[in-house]
């Protein structure tokens, strides 16, 4: 029997919860007793005995029964509508009434996705907290920068994780957006014309906007939509997995970035006492968690192109090509995204720095990095700048070759032994101090932290420091 590898090894047990049978199903049931309160509060020939019934079985699942109707009538929602009358006789004949299937359907995606967004939202912050503090311990401590993934100016290893935690703060910003601009489907009926419940309402047009209203309050939802088809337009799930697929893109740049420190052996994950890196070589200390958030990460990115051609594709008011599609790429993409940010919570909690690692590489290169700042010395002195500029290319070429030899870096040894410049070795030994090559990065990091990241954690200062569920 397969089982799926995101609910049995890499998705969080709360994020699973969500979108089970069981949270699925109770709360369709959730739902239809929100609309029979609301219709007997507006009216309706219902009593609350019959409600009282239908609260009774919200969470007594007979998803056995269900079963057993579905493959009968090959319809899910009157499966479940008949399982539920089987056991609430006496308010069978109010389940569901003047409502389509998508008046549990959809509105119980939104709301699941409400909840699912709420878990990731948490787990975001809690990386954007662990990357914080490592930012702040390491703001002065300076690295060698790298562009096109060659060596560039130097930075701090505080400012590059900065850049990570920019990404992600970018990513909450998202996912709070769309969590606020969540609609609720509402109660609009089989077209979305909410004609069935207005014949119910004898045409009374108030009494069915209230209705709206206030099954979506009871749903704990500002509002809904005014305007549907069957469904709630489609492109409210690809905005949602927009925002998903924003935190594969921070996650896969991270996670990329670390391989490539932990190949250089400067920043490394966490590696456990026992954990083995190898079954062929007991020496290696793979980045497997780093590798796991690019292979999830991948994964979603490709789930999120899923939905806007599901979007595109949908026709008139509806048609059903959308639902399969939907209860896979739903709930797999929320999986997922949960996975994702449990690694980059175990990640973010336990990088290790090797300073000593750091700087010998920063100090092999920053002699050429000091070839500007050596020769406008040696032209304020009253050297000549095209000739200095001549003879620095020409060392700088040798030495090069020289070290791409295995050998030490002559570079300094080559100006400090020509008289043209006029510095001694001890002279330039100064000017390659590596902390005046770093600029405002420690400054920025400060800047940073204060200004925008951490502002942005106010309102979960009482859910960070949560461990990460990491199994495997």
């Amino acid at each position: 029997m397969f089982v799926h590898p995101l609910i049995d090894r890499y998705a969080s047990r709360e994020m699973v919860g969500v979108f089970s049978e069981e949270r699925r199903f109770s709360t369709w049931r959730r739902l239809w007793v929100a609309l029979a309160e609301a219709e007997k509060e507006l009216g309706l020939p219902i009593s609350q005995e019959q409600i009282d019934e239908l609260k009774a079985h919200v969470d007594d699942l007979n998803l056995d029964v269900a079963r057993r109707y579905e493959r009968e009538l090959r319809h899910d929602v009157m499966a479940h509508i008949k399982a539920y009358g089987d056991q609430c006789p006496k308010a069978r004949g109010i389940i569901h009434l003047g409502a389509t299937s998508c008046f549990v359907t959809d509105n119980t995606d939104v709301i699941l996705m409400r909840d699912g967004l709420e878990i990731l939202l948490v787990k975001v912050a809690n990386v954007l907290n662990n990357l914080a503090a490592f930012a702040r311990k390491y703001r002065d401590l300076p690295t060698l920068g790298f562009t096109h993934l060659q060596p560039a100016q130097p930075t701090t290893v505080g400012k590059r994780a900065c850049l990570w935690a920019q990404d992600f703060l970018m990513d909450l910003h998202q996912l709070e957006k769309a969590r606020k601009n969540l609609r609720f489907r509402g109660v609009k009926g089989t077209t979305g014309t909410q004609d069935s419940f207005l014949k119910l309402f004898e045409g009374h047009h108030e009494k069915v906007k209230n209705l709206d209203r206030l099954v979506t309050h009871k749903m704990g939802f500002d509002r809904a939509f005014i305007i549907t088809g069957q469904t709630y337009t489609r492109k409210q799930d690809a905005q949602v997995l927009y925002a998903l697929a924003g935190l594969a893109q921070s996650a896969h740049k991270f996670a990329t970035d670390l391989r490539l420190l932990q190949h250089l052996k400067e920043v490394e994950e966490p590696f456990g006492k026992r954990q083995v890196g190898s079954s062929a070589m007991p020496y290696k200390r793979n980045p497997m968690r780093s590798e796991r958030v690019c292979a999830l990460s991948r994964f979603l990115l490709s789930i999120a192109d899923n939905l806007p051609y599901t979007t595109a594709t949908q026709w008139m008011e509806r048609t059903l090509d959308d639902s399969a599609n939907r209860r896979i790429t739903i709930p797999e993409a929320f999986f997922t995204a949960d996975a994702i940010l449990e690694l980059c919570m175990d990640i973010t909690s336990g990088m290790v720095v090797y300073p000593r690692v750091i700087e010998r590489r920063l100090r092999e290169e920053l002699p050429f990095m000091a070839a500007e700042e050596v020769m406008m010395r040696v032209v304020k002195k009253g050297g000549d700048r095209q000739a200095l500029h001549e003879r620095i290319r020409e060392y700088a070429m040798e030495a090069v070759r020289t070290v791409k030899e295995g050998r030490e870096n002559p570079f300094l040894e080559m100006i400090a032994a020509d008289p043209s410049f006029g510095l001694t070795r001890e002279e330039l030994e100064k000017i390659l101090e590596p902390k005046r090559f770093v600029g405002r990065a420690p400054q920025q990091v400060e800047e940073f932290l204060e200004e925008e990241l951490l502002p942005a954690l106010k309102p979960y200062r009482e859910r960070l420091g949560i461990k990460s569920q990491v199994r495997v």
